[in-house]
């Protein structure tokens, strides 16, 4: 599966893009979160309010709940806001 990262996300993680092998207990985006929250500080720092955190799955918009299915793309960015 390949990670895109975001805006702050991106700069706390320190990587745009990251290709990673979930384990089967990771179901869910929010699973998903959780489960690469633990890989380094930088990831736990981004993902530690997944409130703060906006997803898609393969280019579409999701809630954090959505399933992963087989999904070959995932993407956390904070909300978007216009002006």
């Amino acid at each position: 599966m390949d990670l895109l990262y975001f805006a702050w996300v991106r700069e706390a993680v320190g990587v745009g893009h990251e290709s990673v092998d979930p384990p089967e207990t990771v179901r869910t985006v929010t699973d998903l979160v959780a489960w690469l929250a633990a890989r380094s500080p930088g990831h736990a720092a981004a993902l530690a309010d997944p409130a703060r955190l906006r997803a898609a799955i393969d280019q579409r918009f999701v809630p954090l709940d959505a399933p992963l299915g087989d999904a070959r793309e995932v993407a956390l960015f904070p909300p978007v806001t216009g002006g």
